[in-house]
């Protein structure tokens, strides 16, 4: 997002923390040695004074739900040392991500407008938004049955059983979901990482019939442009660049089916589930590479539990397991990738619509489930495999390999994945038009600086 506002001639300053940087300050590097105005400053971490170990920094580094809680304090004791930050740096506004509900108070403190940053969809905010006004969640019998989600431009069905913990019950997440929501009120507006073209209808319900102010900038994955920024995004890749390209090199255009279910991965799934996902992955005959955490090897055997016998072995030349970190973008960016397995994560979610991949939908937790409606019901680019339980940690329903394979070869093979294909394709031109000078995004940014200018000069 920095990128996107240096390239616009705006100084751009990132703050985060001492373990948070180097995931990204190579590539700032870079483009300040190309000219543009981006800094980075750093600010301590308060995990011990939290009651969390050192080098707990971002939600990646949470293992445990205990840990949860000790996380958001952490957060919240970062207040004092970034006003102290900006009685150095003086800025003319302040983006801060929604996690940050006290940033609108401390932008307010310097007289400058706070833009809150939602890292998710048009989609989800409208949705989250029916939910909360309408509670259609409170007058069906079972966890499993399906209800319409009433005031969206589209029919939209969900149960129970897929929506956040925060959204059906009291907790204290619950309240502080209820604190950013007023924090963002009271904010000047919303930056959104989409393109109108995505979703136009979601966009003009969220500014029209919701009413708030808001921007659409994105897809900000597209400033990574070269291999360097594609193979860094996000962490260091557990395989070489060139091991990786010239395994995609010896397949068919559009015959590799890409497997990433975010940072949570193998921590997210039971044994069991990652074993009916790999029989599925064989029985499809597709060729694939899958990117799971690098997990233990179950004690006194040489294989991983979650892999059948001689799995490795019965896939060689068709599959590429990854343990660890996968270069995401350089992956979903070759010729030889025809589809995306994902969490519907929606960093994840538009990096495929960005490379025009079609995607086999996984949600697990957060707003995923329903970001997977706006892929498969709405734009129609995906095909969902039949999760059902929104969990932060393992699923009790299993998703057995029968589903999973039928998932894969609808999104792989026949009339079906043809449409899939060239749906994405298009969204894939929209989205790069929609960065350009006059497109869409590139002017929604124009207008916001121009916004911010003239709060700038009206408060001299």
């Amino acid at each position: 997002m920095a990128r996107t506002f240096a390239r616009h001639g705006v100084k751009a300053t990132i703050i985060t923390t001492p373990l948070n940087a180097p995931l990204f300050s190579r590539k700032i590097e870079r483009d300040i040695d190309m000219g543009s105005k981006i800094c980075i400053l750093i600010m301590k971490f308060p995990s011990a004074e939290a009651g969390l170990p050192e080098g707990c920094e971002n939600a990646s580094s949470i293992k445990t739900l205990e840990m949860v809680p000790k996380f958001l304090k952490a957060v919240s004791l970062l207040q004092q040392p970034l006003e102290y930050l900006l009685e150095e740096c003086r800025p003319n506004c302040l983006v801060a991500d929604m996690m940050f509900p006290w940033a609108t108070k401390v932008a307010s403190k310097f007289g400058i407008p706070r833009l809150v940053f939602h890292g998710t969809s048009y989609f989800a905010l409208c949705v989250s938004d029916c939910l909360k006004r309408f509670e259609p969640y409170k007058s069906i019998e079972t966890d499993l049955e399906p209800f319409t989600v009433p005031g969206l431009p589209d029919k939209i069905k969900l149960t129970r059983l897929q929506l956040p913990s925060h959204v059906k019950e009291n907790s204290e997440l619950s309240k502080l979901m209820d604190e950013i929501s007023r924090a963002d009120l009271e904010s000047y507006g919303v930056i959104m990482n989409s393109f109108h073209e995505l979703e136009p209808a979601y966009s003009e319900h969220y500014k029209k019939v919701i009413g708030r102010k808001a921007w659409h900038i994105g897809p900000v994955s597209l400033c990574n442009r070269d291999t360097r920024d594609k193979m860094q995004r996000g962490g260091v890749a557990s395989i070489d660049e060139n091991e990786c390209l010239r395994w995609l090199a010896m397949k068919k255009s559009r015959s590799v089916l890409y497997i990433c279910f975010g940072s949570m991965s193998k921590s997210d799934f039971s044994a069991t589930q990652l074993f009916e996902i790999a029989k599925a992955l064989a029985a499809s005959g597709q060729n694939f590479i899958w990117a799971v955490k690098n997990g233990e090897k179950t004690k006194g055997e040489d294989r991983e539990e979650w892999l059948p016998e001689g799995f490795e072995k019965k896939i060689q030349g068709k599959g590429l397991i990854i343990r660890g970190w996968a270069p995401q973008m350089l992956i979903l960016d070759h010729e030889a990738v025809g589809g995306f397995m994902t969490h519907c994560g929606w960093n994840s979610a538009l990096e495929g619509i960005t490379a025009g991949v079609p995607m086999v939908t996984w949600p697990l937790c957060a707003e995923q489930f329903y970001n997977e409606k706006l892929i498969t019901d709405v734009l129609k680019i995906g095909v969902a495999v039949g999760a059902q339980e929104w969990s932060r940690h393992e699923r009790k329903i299993l998703v057995k390999k029968e589903e999973i394979e039928n998932a894969i070869t609808q999104l792989m093979v026949g009339e079906v994945a043809e449409g899939l294909r060239n749906r994405t394709k298009a969204l894939k031109e929209m989205a790069r038009r929609a960065t350009e000078v006059e497109g869409s995004s590139y002017c929604d940014l124009n207008a916001l600086i121009e916004d911010l200018r003239a709060i700038k000069s009206t408060s001299y």
